[in-house]
């Protein structure tokens, strides 16, 4: 079978493998759309020995079953799924809570981390990591597993200060930003405010369901509270999608007294923290700040359901499996609206 694969670090490779068999409990997915992440580029980006190489990419995948291996029940080949990628140790309390993405003993990683992923024709994964989709298109599918698991996440881990009439801001509209609009405006009624550096991103969130657009930039803060009124310390919950110093500095600017700041985007910027008495602190009292990892089992399952029932739908651009390095490329240099999506 083709997969394209990891063979060095920054090498991104189409190579001929065998196809694998499933062993006990495994099934084996044809595999019909895989999302193209920013984690990818973190995965080509590190050093050697950070990641195992060779290693096949792809973390957010989508297929049907083609087998099944001895002793797997429920699954029969024809059957559309999508591949919850976090595999977590099964015995930490965490995990025996459903709460396999915080695992405390195994490293964060999983299908397409740390073992390989879906950037092939088949691939090999634990029965139990498979999630029925119905009729929902592959390509939506598996965007679903991350880029609107994620965001999912991260408004579930903040819903107490998402009440009803209050703020919040995302920053970043690309593959997970655009979710996380979507999201909000599903399951909360929250007013919204999207921010991007990117015009056609900002059309993008508007359609997609946010009140208010801001331009990223040096005057970013200031429109942000224009546009929230002068009665208001800030935004009660801010999420950002980048993560890069100047979108964590305006996070850190615009968040309210109490309100909550969520780090999903993982672009490699610092948000520093200064304990001061005086009226020049870096983040306002009562602030919190956390970094959701991915998501639970049982949230991409509601993820799913938005899906089915077209509350959650990603913007696209499909690329065929010997295009898939190529996509890597158009996403690192900007050039992807929404999620890029390899079918193979």
């Amino acid at each position: 079978m083709r997969a394209v694969r990891m063979t060095a670090p920054g090498v991104l490779e189409q190579l001929e493998v065998p196809t694998p068999t499933p062993g006990p409990g495994e099934v084996l997915l044809a595999v019909g759309a895989v999302g193209v992440c920013h984690c990818d580029l973190h995965i080509l980006d590190a050093p050697a020995g950070r990641f195992p190489t060779p290693m096949t990419l792809g973390h957010e995948t989508a297929g049907t079953v083609d087998m099944v291996g001895a002793g797997v029940s429920g699954w029969s080949p024809g059957d559309p799924a999508a591949v919850y990628g976090v595999i977590g140790c099964g015995a930490c309390r965490a995990c025996l809570r459903g709460w396999e993405n915080r695992c405390r003993r195994a490293p964060p990683g999983g299908i397409g981390l740390s073992r390989d992923g879906g950037l092939a024709e088949y691939l090999v994964v634990p029965a139990s990591r498979l999630l029925p989709v119905g009729d929902l298109p592959l390509t939506q599918a598996a965007t679903l597993t991350e880029a609107g698991l994620a965001p999912y996440h991260a408004v579930e881990v903040a819903r107490p200060a998402l009440r009803p009439g209050t703020w919040c801001v995302v920053i970043g509209i690309g593959g997970l930003g655009h979710m996380a609009v979507q999201i909000l405006a599903a399951t909360t009624a929250v007013r919204i405010i999207a921010v991007d550096t990117d015009v056609a991103a900002l059309d993008l969130a508007t359609r997609v369901g946010a009140h208010q657009v801001v331009r990223a930039g040096p005057e970013a803060a200031e429109r942000i509270r224009e546009v929230i009124g002068p009665t208001s310390d800030g935004a009660d919950v801010v999420i950002d999608c980048v993560g890069v110093d100047a979108t964590l500095t305006t996070a850190a600017t615009v968040v309210a007294t109490g309100g909550r700041l969520l780090l999903v985007g993982r672009g490699g910027g610092t948000l520093p923290v200064r304990a001061v008495a005086d009226a020049s602190p870096t983040l306002p009292r009562e602030a919190g700040v956390e970094v959701p990892f991915r998501g639970t089992r049982a949230e991409l399952e509601e993820v799913i359901a938005l899906g089915r029932l077209g509350l959650l739908a990603a913007e696209v651009q499909t690329f065929p499996l010997d295009r898939a390095p190529e996509a890597h490329d158009l996403l690192r240099r900007g050039e992807i609206h929404g999620r890029a999506v390899v079918v193979p």
